[in-house]
């Protein structure tokens, strides 16, 4: 199976950002993650200025129609428009989300959790074994945010995603601002879940901002990075080491100026762990913020 790799802090590439960076030349961003749905044309100004960053920059696939998780049969065509495109513009890997979205008779535009049960775990597991043998290689899964509790859960997430892991032998997108939502909504212990996760197995970690509703955090990516992400993804690198990391910023999108802030910032911490020396990163993200 091919499987690529990454090192630094990337960010998700969004198309108002895009011919400002193709004017741009160079850049300090070593790679973009592509939010594939938005990118499934024939042809068009979006495909040639997709093509020629691909040329330029490493690419990462990412996913949210799916509906991994669901019961009606996975949708092969979908996932025959991605490994195409994936191959055109050498993308390194593919990931999507332990989630549904619906069924056969009704679609949400949401991504819903599953159940965090042992049935659940062989389900979703055979499912993504499946996307593997599709698209020759072993994809990431995602945790996502959530906002009630199963009553039928035999297990916590952390515990879910990684039986999930084990069982279909695929990677992992830990989404650490998905993890922050989740234990506020729930409260629960974010540490608890971050120590439950294998982290041989994550190959990608998504950083992004939520909208503070009040009675609840709601996984809106339309704000920068809030300081306690900042922290446990902080804590999370320095204990395990830098992994690619990235920022997701898909609502009320700012300069491309501001969301390189915010990219920085993740940067500096990916680049103390590897020189093994501590930064005040979060403090930096404070001020940026």
């Amino acid at each position: 199976m091919a499987e690529g790799s990454l090192v630094g802090a990337g960010i998700g590439l969004r198309l108002p950002h895009v011919q400002e960076i193709l004017a741009a030349g160079d850049t300090d961003i070593p790679w973009f993650e592509v939010l594939v749905d938005n990118w499934l044309v024939e042809g068009g100004l979006n495909k040639k200025m997709l093509l020629a960053i691909s040329e330029r920059y490493p690419l990462v696939f990412h996913s949210v129609g799916l509906s991994l998780g669901g019961l009606t049969p996975l949708d092969f065509n979908y996932l025959k428009q991605i490994k195409a495109l994936k191959k055109e513009t050498g993308a390194l890997w593919y990931s999507e989300h332990a989630s549904f979205s619906g069924n056969a008779e009704l679609k949400v535009p949401d991504l819903l959790p599953l159940p965090y049960t042992q049935e659940a775990v062989t389900h979703l597991s055979q499912r993504i074994s499946q996307v593997q043998e599709f698209m020759g290689e072993r994809m990431l899964l995602e945790n996502v945010s959530t906002y009630l509790s199963c009553q039928f859960n035999e297990m916590t997430e952390g515990e879910f995603i990684a039986a999930v892991a084990q069982e279909a032998d695929c990677y992992l997108l830990l989404d650490i601002n998905n993890a922050h939502v989740t234990a506020h909504n729930l409260e629960q212990d974010i540490q608890a879940f971050m120590n439950s996760i294998p982290v041989e197995r994550v190959k990608q970690i998504h950083l992004a901002g939520f909208h503070d509703k009040g009675d609840f955090l709601l996984d809106a990516h339309n704000h920068p990075v809030d300081k306690q992400v900042w922290q446990v993804f902080e804590h999370f690198i320095r204990r395990n080491g830098a992994i690619p990391s990235m920022i997701e910023w898909d609502s009320d999108l700012p300069p491309l100026e501001r969301l390189l802030q915010e990219r920085k910032i993740a940067a500096d911490i990916l680049t103390s762990a590897t020189m093994g020396a501590h930064t005040p990163s979060v403090s930096r993200a404070l001020v940026c913020g």
